[in-house]
């Protein structure tokens, strides 16, 4: 009723301003000057209410709208989690949330993005963290940075290629560390910026099982970086490029007046190609190396393995002052927000160039599952293997690189 009344008046002003109420039509017939009013029941008839959904609707609702493009959010987030398993850490939970946003609407700035990630695992790991890329208007400057901390029950083979080959060297201690990288950039031609990073890095072990292996080292260390970087970065969208190159050259120094016991320097390179193959097809290539000179602690060696690099392998049980590892992934579409990836890729960690040992390359290979969470996010879900029977489940947000 009271949408009528509302109905009726609002057709009243409009005729008192010498229009027709859209609703209402007069038609006149011969003589008889017979009005005939249209019926508007079917029009002021209310609207079922909405069918209310349980829990399990609710969630489906959620990830069929979760990767629909949303221009006119100026903050596209969305949150997931799920179980995962690996050799390292054994079974766990993960919980990932990932946003993308501009920090002002125009169409040549690239979308930043954000990642809070969360993990906790059976053997006692505990993971909080949050990753992204901040990119300023018109891409002129950018922000990348990673800082994480985490308590995790961990295993220790030495130092070296040999002591990591070793199995009978397995041992274990409680690992809690915090790291904080950041790289500040700004743009010089294009494609090509360059600016300061900076890090730091904290770490206590605790209860080793055979101390020996640590060569007499301390086992809480404090390393604090600041160096110089240069990256040329074409690809059209960081978390998962489809074209372009990326490459970053890192130069970092850990003085002693920034807190470091004993001096060291580091130089570390990425470089990653992209390239469309046929419909739903992109090719992938990383090639990565780390190279440390100097008196460098146990913990900030060159470590192979881990989530996105040489997937499969315990990370940190083969390390050393140096190391090289290149992989190849083919990402495939397959249906609506469903894909698969392959990937093959070999490491080496050695004590110096005149040190390195073809025969002592890791192989790494394995397959992934891909679930397209929010538009251009991938959920991807990885199985990788390499020597020694390693293998490892591995649950991630955004492609390994």
């Amino acid at each position: 009723m009271k949408l009528f009344v509302r109905h009726s008046l609002l057709c009243l002003g409009f005729l008192a301003a010498g229009t027709l109420c859209s609703t209402k039509a007069q038609v006149t017939t011969g003589n008889d000057n017979t009005t005939a009013i249209a019926s508007i029941d079917t029009l002021l008839s209310p609207e079922p209410a909405p069918k209310k959904l349980n829990l399990f609707q609710k969630v489906i609702n959620y990830f069929n709208e979760s990767n629909e493009p949303r221009p006119e959010k100026k903050f596209d987030f969305g949150i997931i989690g799920g179980p995962h398993y690996s050799s390292t850490t054994k079974l766990g939970l993960g919980i990932v949330a990932s946003g993308t946003y501009r920090t002002r609407r125009d169409s040549l700035t690239q979308l930043s993005n954000v990642s809070l990630y969360g993990d906790a695992t059976t053997t006692g790991f505990l993971l909080i963290g949050v990753k992204g890329n901040n990119l300023f208007p018109e891409n002129k400057y950018r922000i990348d940075y990673d800082f994480y901390l985490y308590t995790f029950p961990s295993d220790f083979w030495g130092i070296g290629y040999d002591n990591g080959n070793n199995n009978a060297n397995k041992s274990s201690y409680n690992r809690l560390e915090t790291i904080l990288l950041a790289n500040w950039l700004a743009r010089f031609h294009r494609n090509l910026y360059g600016g300061i990073s900076t890090g730091f890095n904290w770490v206590k072990g605790s209860r080793f099982t055979k101390p020996e292996l640590l060569n007499g080292e301390p086992h809480e260390v404090i390393s604090t970086s600041v160096g110089l970087v240069l990256t040329y970065d074409s690809r059209d969208f960081i978390p998962n490029a489809a074209r372009g190159i990326y490459l970053n050259i890192n130069q970092r120094f850990f003085p002693r007046f920034l807190g470091n016991k004993n001096p060291f320097t580091r130089t570390a390179f990425v470089f990653d190609a992209y390239q469309r193959l046929w419909k739903g097809a992109i090719l992938a290539f990383d090639l990565h190396g780390e190279f440390n000179y100097g008196d460098v602690p146990w913990n900030m060696l060159a470590s192979l393995g881990g989530s996105t690099r040489m997937r499969g392998y315990y990370e940190g049980r083969y390390r050393d002052k140096n190391l090289i590892e290149t992989q190849l992934e083919l990402r495939q579409h397959i249906w609506r927000r469903n894909g698969i990836a392959v990937w093959v890729g070999a490491g080496n960690v050695f004590p110096s160039f005149s040190g390195f040992k073809w025969n002592h390359t890791l192989p790494n290979y394995g397959i992934g599952y891909r679930w397209e969470f929010k538009n251009r996010v991938n959920l991807r879900l990885d199985y990788g293997f390499g020597k020694k029977g390693q293998s490892g489940f591995l649950f991630n947000i955004n492609e390994a690189f």
